[in-house]
């Protein structure tokens, strides 16, 4: 039954559903689609070379994708999984041999529309249309901030905790237990999230399920988001008071 409701979704319906382009109207969006040109990428194929030089809207409409950059030994990591919605634009850095790029982490369906386009489909309020969009690329930028920026002072306990409430936001479900991560994302996905080893983000993976943050589930995890923000908060709250005295 999944799969003939899955064959008889449309773009358009795809479209519908993200949450970032609700405040286009029934027509607006319809004109969206018409606009958007659509491709489909299997598993591990190369979706954008250089996010930082797109021309145009890139929307995911079916999938999951991820950045990637490339390490000082060359290789490539994964900053940052997507869930469908815009695919955010990220700046060439001076100096840095970084090379973000964007991939298919399964497979996916991208729509595409040059800048000129999307503008003109909300005529009457182009700033604000093109602001909407680009939140995306601040709050994917936030969160790179926070799983892996030194000076912050996290710890990588926490860093784990950060990437695990984000990965909920975009994937997960709630049930009578938490939040279920829909999507079984590898150890070393993780690692690779907050700048890590995967057998250290194994080590602190445990320790979460023995505090009952995390609760395991074959490959899935059941994620306490609740307490463990709580847990977060009262951990900043207490050093912040130590810091004081």
């Amino acid at each position: 039954m999944n799969e003939k409701k899955a064959s008889r979704e449309t773009d358009l319906d795809r479209l519908s559903r993200l949450k970032i382009l609700s405040w286009l109207s029934p027509s607006e969006l319809k004109l969206l689609g018409t606009a958007l040109a659509f491709s489909n990428y299997k598993r591990h194929t190369l979706i954008m070379s250089d996010v930082a030089q797109a021309q145009g809207a890139h929307i995911l409409l079916a999938g999951i994708a991820r950045i990637t950059c490339r390490t000082a030994r060359n290789e490539r990591v994964t900053v940052a999984l997507l869930a469908p919605g815009p695919i955010p634009d990220f700046p060439a850095l001076p100096l840095s041999q970084s090379g973000f790029q964007c991939e298919a982490y399964n497979d996916c369906r991208v729509g595409t529309v040059s800048w000129a386009d999307f503008g003109g489909i909300t005529p009457n309020a182009p700033q604000s249309a093109f602001r909407q969009f680009h939140s995306n690329d601040l709050k994917q930028w936030y969160r790179l901030l926070l799983r892996s920026s030194s000076f912050l002072n996290l710890g990588l306990h926490e860093r784990i905790a950060i990437a695990l409430v984000e990965l909920c936001s975009d994937f997960g479900v709630e049930e009578s237990r938490g939040t279920l991560l829909r999507v079984a994302f590898s150890q070393k996905d993780i690692a690779n999230l907050v700048g890590a080893s995967r057998p250290r983000v194994t080590e602190h993976l445990a320790r979460l399920e023995r505090e009952k943050f995390v609760i395991r589930q074959g490959r899935q995890m059941v994620v306490q988001v609740a307490k463990l923000l709580d847990s977060m908060n009262a951990a900043a709250s207490a050093h912040v008071g130590r810091s004081a005295t």
